[in-house]
Parts: C-alpha cells; structure tokens; sequence
C-alpha cells in the first residue's frame, strides 16, 4: 500500500489554488481599475458633447403697453425693465407680474431703443431729434433671508443730436463708468451726427463740469443700424445697401472712415448690429435673414481693414435683434417669430427654434448667461438657457479657429487671460505636435543607443563584464524623472546653449573617431589583441568618445566664427528665421532620451539573450563571422522583441510629464525647430489642471487630452502587439 506522503500534501494545493485565485484576483482587478479610470475621464468629458438647450419660461403683460422698444433684467431673473413707445420705463416683478417701478424717460414718443452693449442701461431715439440715455442697474439688499432688489433711479441724460427737432433714423449710444455718454443717430438731412457728453470732476474740489462736443459728417449710403463700443473708441455702420462702415472716435468725434464700405451679404440691407463681449467682434444681422461676425484685421503695413471672419446659417426672415452673452462670445440672434443661439468663435449654431412671442422687438441675453427675454407687442416672455461649453467642437479643439486679433486662422492654445473679455483658446493640436515632437527627439537618441547597446553588451561583451554593465544600465531607470528634469532644466539647458557648435561638431566627428578606432583596433596584431578577452575593446571607445568631446569642446569657439560668423544664435535666426530658447527640444531629447535608453535597453538585451543558442552555433559553425551572425540570425530572431522595446520606450517618452515641464518653456507652439520649446499633452494637464475651475470648459478639456493620450497609447500597443505577433509568426522557424 502507497504512503500518504508520496502523494501532493493537501496544504499544498490549497496553497497552490489560493495563489491561483489571487493572481487571477490582482489581474482582474487591474483590467477594473483601468476601466474604471477610462469610464471616469468618459463621464468628465461626455458634457463637451452635449448640446444647448433653450427651453421657454414665464411670460407677463406689461399692462398699458402695446410696443416694448427695450429690455433688460436683473442678474438673478426676478425683475425685468421695460422701455415702451411713449417713453415709460417700467419694472416688472416677474413672479406675480406686478409694475413695481415705474419713471417716464421724456414727454415725448420714442422713435427706436436699445441697450448698449456691455451695459445696463436703455439708450432710446425720440421724435424730436434727441437721444436719451438712463442707467437701469439693479442694486441688491437683503432684509433678513429675502433678497430685495432695487431699480437706479439715476435720472436720464438727454442728447440733442438734431437742432432742428426731426424724428432721428438709426442710432446708438454709450455710457461709460464716469459718466461720459457718446451718442450717435442718422439725420432727417442724411448725414451722421455724434454727440459727446464729456464730464470732468476736479479731485481736490469734487466739482464736475461739463462739455458737449457735435460733429456732423457725410454718410456713403443710408445708415440703417448704429453700435458704439463700450470705451467710446470705435462707432460702427450698415447701411441699407449692405455696406459696413467704421468710424474711429477721438473723445466721442469721428474721424476719417478708418476703412473702406465692405459689402455684408448680397448687398441685403444691414438690420441689426451688435458688438460682442470683449467690443472686437462685430455681429451682423440683415434682412434676407445673414447672420454674420466681423472684427478688425492687420493687414501689411499699418492698414486694419474689417473681415467677415464667421459666418452662419441665415434666418428665414430679416434679422431684427441680435443680444450678446456677456460671458462668452455666445449671441442671440431674433426674427420676427424665430430664434437662434450661436457661438462666434467656432462658427457654431447652438439652438435655432420659434420664438416664445411673435413680432419680436426687443432682445436682451441674461447677465449670466443662463436666459433671455424677448418683448413682442406689449408681453415680455423669458426663456432658460443652458449652454456650459459653447467653445468646443471638433474644429476648435484640432482645426484652425480665426481668432480676435490674429490676421489669420490658427491652431492656438491659451487658456488664460488678462482680462474678463479674454477669449479661451483651446487647440489641442499644439499639444500633440508638442507631445510629438519630443517623443521623437528623445527616442532619436534612444532608440539606436539602446538598441545597439543592447546587441553589443548581448553578443559581444564579455560576460564577465556584462554582469556589471547590464545591471547598472537598467538602474538608471530608477532615477526619478523630477531630478532629470530639475538637472536638464537648470544645470543642462545653460551648458548646451553655449556649446550647440560643439554639438554640431560631434554629430559628425563622433561617428569618425569610433570607426576610425576600431579600423586601426583591427589592424593591430591578432597576437596583441589576443591577449586582451573579448568585449574589452568597449574600454577603448569610452576613452575614444571622452577624448573626441573633449576635442569637439575645444574646437567649439574657433568652429563657431569660422561657420557661423562668431554667434550661432544670431546667425540662426538670420540665415533660417528659427529662434533659439535656452529650453528647447534638443535638451529635452538629451534628458528624456536618457530616461528612455533603460527601458529599451533592458528589453531588447532579453531579446536578444533569448534567440537560441543553437542557431548562433549553427550560423558560425558554417563559416559566418560574428558580426554577419548578429545581423543575418540573430537580429531578425529578436526583431519582435526589439520592436516591444521600441513601443515600450514610445509610450514612456510620450507619457512623460516632469522631465518637459521643467526643461521646456512650455509654449505650444506649432513648430518642429529643435532649438525652440514646446508643450505636450501630459505637461499641460499637469500646468493648467490646479487652477482649471470645476466642470469649466478647461477642466473637460484637460480631461480629453487625457483620453487622447489614453487613446493614443492604446492604439500604438495594440498595433504594436499586431506586428510583434506577425514578426514572432515569421521568425518562429528559424
């Protein structure tokens, strides 16, 4: 009868089938928690996608009116101001629909209204050639928890902008914070009149006086909507034969017409106009329904001229209101009986439907962003907006946007700005070059030392050597990439800027000297060299290297007057038009490529430690030397083990966030200069994610380039293990 003992202990196979289950436990719980990252970036950028919705709120009658000229409401929606055709300003209570202020603006009809941009104010035109102007600010109390809100009672001020009293045509005003108002109307006669109400306050006395300035000028064409911006320093023009005029102010006057009429749209009448947050961008309404976005633009020399630069699907009927975000370069757009939500900078259309009220004649866009009210006849009807991240589309995030201030469309990537009118620029496209561009200046380096570093220490060294080389290779992995960084950014960076001749020099001397070394190695003696085990020759080419840098170093001065006129970065930039940065693409590849070098490194020296030895046997048994070994037999067995270092080494340099931050100047750039800096995908989520609001447009941004980067990097490995597959399948039988 067999002993018990001879059999597998029963403690073993529980052992044996715990490790089983927690290794196939840690397995599964890795491929969760990667799914569960990849569902969580899904989850942060899926609102990117989302579209805008408008959805109608409350109506009320404003009791007594027939006509709304104007309107506005308070930042929190609860009040709405009205400005009607008898010149009464009423605010209403927009829960029980109540008037509970009321003033009138003149004893006279009101022939138009408005409200200035980026203002809260009524500006309205009256049939006796004047222009009145009336703050309509909200002020905010509280009486315990209820918030009260208070209507300004500033008086309005009055502009005479026609002595002979005629109704005035098409006209616009602005008040700025110091009470300064710049009017401007059409005349009965024809011609332009502008008016400015200047005020001066003496700060010792506390006096204010006041001046009026009236200047008449010839219009080219019968002006049928007028906008001033909010600093008083530009006055805008249409004209009924679709023309676009502008007009620089010099303390409210205008000057010569800083650019000649440019034609809107098929030479439609212009109906409305209206200056977007910011006062660059220039929307542009007409009556075949054209709904188009100008801003000045630098062409050669000093001439700015304006340019169409957005343009939009038209409306079925004549374009009669168009309101401002004062948030975002977002805009209403009003017909008659529709209504249309657009962003300007990216050319996109976010909601187009019917309007709440028919005949609309009144349009104002929330301080807020989050609604709108619209007047028709004598009802005001509100509607909810939600429209959280207008700036991104497909086209804005990797196409080229033409924004404000550039002569051209481009790919741009800025985040911040100075001001609150900035406008969020988020290209990713400078990232991905950036990300690229050092991936592949790093992986120049690293690729060719690995690789042939790792053929050499694997076939030629000596093994007695190996056993030190290997291992101290691979521990340069270890080396934390914040220290690489902090060295190439601080230490590296100064020292290449004042040899790059030197580089120059040893890109081609280098090479020399190694060949040249090991031409005159083999034509000593094989008695001599015999002596000597082999794979010490390696010991030769470090002194070969160290004493050619050496001489590269001290030829660097003389080089750079004999080939670069004594300054390379002058000549640089002269002869090429490329700059140079202290931080640029060649110290990044200098540092990360020495981060890099280990892992493909260690990977491709398994590889080819695992080609069978039989066949290394084989090739030199039928006569093939060693090199013709290595490369005939030995390399392609080895190749899709090469190739998985290389894939490794690319998502390493590509994933790579410390060593670019602190050695680049961070600029996203579109250019493949190595002597310039850049930005890449992981640097930017590390620079801009700390100070990225929660659920803003820039914080879903930042998560999609992480889900590029996730995507990229999945798709490389994939491929890559495709053609390791096919190489292991061809070379399997060798």
């Amino acid at each position: 009868m067999p002993r018990r003992d001879s059999q597998t202990p029963k403690r073993r196979l529980i052992a044996d089938r715990a490790a089983r289950w927690i290794v196939s436990a840690g397995g599964i719980a890795i491929i969760v928690s990667i799914l569960g990252i990849l569902v969580f970036i899904v989850v942060e950028v899926a609102p990117l996608l989302f579209p805008a919705r408008v959805d109608a709120a409350r109506q009320v009658a404003v009791p007594g009116v027939r006509t709304i000229e104007a309107v506005l409401a308070d930042d929190y929606r609860t009040h709405v101001a009205t400005l009607d055709e008898h010149g009464e300003v009423r605010v209403v209570w927009l829960s029980d629909g109540k008037v509970v202020y009321e003033v009138p603006l003149a004893p006279v009809s009101v022939v138009s209204a408005a409200v200035p941009p980026q203002s809260k104010a009524f500006a309205a035109a009256t049939s006796d050639g004047r222009v009145l102007v009336k703050t309509m600010a909200f002020g905010v109390s509280f009486q315990g928890a209820e918030r009260v809100i208070t209507p300004d009672e500033t008086p309005a001020v009055a502009l005479e902008l026609d002595p002979e009293k005629r109704p005035l045509g098409a006209f616009a005003a602005q008040l700025d914070a110091d009470g300064n108002v710049v009017a401007a109307a059409m005349l009965a006669s024809g011609r332009l009149a502008v008016v400015r109400r200047g005020v001066e306050k003496n700060e010792i006395t506390g006096e204010a006086t006041e001046a009026l300035n009236r200047t008449e000028v010839d219009a080219p064409g019968k002006i049928t909507a007028l906008v001033i911006d909010a600093p008083q320093k530009n006055l805008y023009a249409g004209t009924a034969g679709g023309d676009l005029l502008w007009w620089t102010l010099q303390n409210g006057q205008p000057e010569a017409l800083q650019s000649p009429p440019h034609r809107a749209n098929a030479g439609a009448p212009v109906t409305a106009l209206n200056l977007l947050l910011g006062g660059r961008s220039l929307a542009v309404g007409q009556e075949n329904g054209a709904l188009s976005v100008w801003f000045p633009v630098n062409e050669s020399g000093d001439t700015v001229r304006l340019a169409r630069t957005h343009e939009f699907p038209p409306l079925a009927g004549a374009v009669r209101r168009i309101a401002p975000s004062q948030r975002d370069r977002s805009f209403l757009a009003a017909g008659a009986n529709e209504l249309g939500l657009y962003f300007s900078t990216a050319d996109r259309t976010l909601w187009t439907g019917a309007s709440p009220v028919s005949g609309v004649t009144a349009l104002y866009y929330t301080p807020k962003a989050d609604g709108a009210f619209l007047a028709g006849g004598g009802r005001v009807a509100g509607v909810d907006i939600r429209n959280p991240h207008p700036e991104v589309t497909p086209r804005s995030l990797f196409g080229k946007v033409w924004y404000e201030g550039y002569d051209r469309p481009a790919w741009v990537w800025q985040s911040s700005g100075g001001t609150d009118d900035f406008e969020p620029k988020l290209s990713l496209t400078p990232l991905l070059v950036g990300t690229l561009k050092g991936t592949f200046y790093s992986l120049l380096l690293a690729i060719p030392l690995g690789i042939f570093g790792a053929m050499y220490v694997s076939q030629f060294m000596h093994p007695a050597y190996k056993r030190y080389v290997k291992p101290m290779i691979e521990i340069m992995a270890s080396l934390p990439s914040v220290v690489l960084g902090f060295l190439a950014g601080l230490w590296l960076a100064p020292r290449i800027q004042r040899v790059v001749p030197a580089l120059v020099l040893m890109a081609v001397a280098l090479p020399l000297f190694v060949l040249l070394a090991g031409y005159l190695w083999n034509r000593l003696p094989r008695g001599f060299r015999g002596r000597f085990p082999a794979g010490t020759e390696a010991l030769l080419f470090v002194f070969v290297l160290a004493g050619g840098i050496a001489f590269c170093l001290g030829l660097s001065p003389g080089f750079e007057r004999l080939a670069f006129g004594g300054d390379f970065q002058t000549w640089l930039l002269h002869a090429t038009g490329l700059s140079f940065d202290q931080r640029n693409a060649v110290v990044v590849g200098l540092a990360m490529g020495f981060a890099v070098i280990p892992i493909i490194f260690a990977i491709a020296e398994d590889a080819f430690s695992n080609v069978p030895s039989n066949l290394v046997a084989g090739s030199l048994a039928l006569g093939a030397d060693r090199w013709q070994t290595v490369t005939r037999v030995v390399l392609p067995s080895a190749s899709p083990g090469i190739f998985s270092a290389v894939m490794v080494g690319f998502g390493r340099a590509v994933g790579e966030t410390m060593i670019v931050l602190m050695a680049t100047g961070n600029t996203p750039i579109m250019d493949w200069n190595p002597f310039n800096g850049f930005r890449t995908l992981s640097a930017n989520i590390a620079v801009e994610i700390p100070e990225a609001p929660h659920g803003g447009t820039l914080y879903r941004t930042l998560f999609l380039a992480g889900l590029l980067l996730f995507v990229i990097t999945f798709i490389v490995n994939t491929v890559a293990e495709i053609v390791r597959q096919r190489l292991r399948e061809r070379y399997t039988q060798l």
